[in-house]
């Protein structure tokens, strides 16, 4: 039995289909992590979701800012489509409905004790614990999978706060939540999100720094494995791996296996 954890997909099938080959993934015995945004500016969303949701108890997925994107669209077109955008053919699907409702119900966040790794689309806030995340994005879980996850979706975009504090009430707070869990890169040094800078965290601002690198975060003793940023790119250490290599962008795909005591990559060309 193996456990994998793969970044960000964004709609490219193939290339997915080749690194499961590469790794002889079984659905039966092994399990996969996908660290989100499943969908878009790849060329097969549908089937990409069709596939990850055959694939039953064998995959835990995390919601990216993508995957949200795509719910917003789907629950009355809250957002314009716009021309960098591949969703149509999910929205068109005869099977939508059954693929949106899956995607609504994935987590944003998820951990496993025995091997002491959290898994997240963008990031966790250095203020959290790893039972503080889970229970934040358990409140945003909760309003996605409700009557009224709607409302959720038509509130959830736009910057602010950008700080948090455990007395943020409301839409605000799930929209801290959601930001900070599926958008975040780069903290103000007074921890507040910023989203001006999305290239490489050593050529940010002095007065920003990357999320993972401030001193003794909440969650110190948890290894995290995230995705969302591509410019960033593979980093694998004791504590952070990023797995987003920009497979959309025509670079890789990556896999690692998280099993083992000495974390091993793999890798297949992106999409072309």
């Amino acid at each position: 039995m193996a456990l994998y954890a793969i970044g960000d997909v964004q709609g490219c099938y193939d290339p997915f289909c080749e690194l499961l080959d590469e790794l002889r993934f079984d659905p039966a015995d092994d399990t996969l992590w996908l660290t989100g945004d499943l969908v878009n500016r790849g060329p097969k969303s549908l089937k990409m979701l069709r596939f990850v949701k055959s694939l039953g108890d064998s995959v835990i997925t995390v919601l990216g800012n993508h995957d949200l994107h795509l719910l917003a669209l789907a629950a009355g077109k809250i957002r314009n489509i716009n021309r960098f955008e591949t969703l149509q053919s999910v929205l068109r699907a005869g099977d939508s409905d059954e693929l949106l409702d899956w995607l609504r119900h994935c987590p944003l966040a998820h951990y496993d004790k025995s091997i002491k790794t959290l898994l997240v689309h963008a990031g966790t806030h250095p203020n959290w614990s790893v039972k503080g995340t889970l229970a934040h994005a358990a409140e945003v879980e909760a309003a996605l999978q409700g009557d009224d996850y709607e409302s959720l979706l038509r509130k959830m975009y736009g910057n602010t706060p950008v700080e948090w504090s455990k007395d943020l009430v409301g839409y605000k707070r799930l929209r801290f939540i959601i930001n900070c869990l599926t958008r975040m890169r780069m903290l103000t040094n007074k921890k507040g999100l910023n989203f001006s800078h999305s290239g490489s965290p050593y050529r940010a601002r002095k007065n920003l720094t990357a999320w993972y690198d401030f001193k003794n975060p909440k969650w110190t003793g948890t290894r995290i494995v995230f995705g969302h940023w591509s410019v960033l790119g593979l980093v694998v250490l004791p504590d952070i791996i990023c797995l987003d290599t920009g497979c959309v962008w025509g670079r890789q795909l990556t896999a690692v296996r998280l099993d083992k005591r000495i974390p091993r990559v793999f890798q297949v060309r992106g999409q072309s």
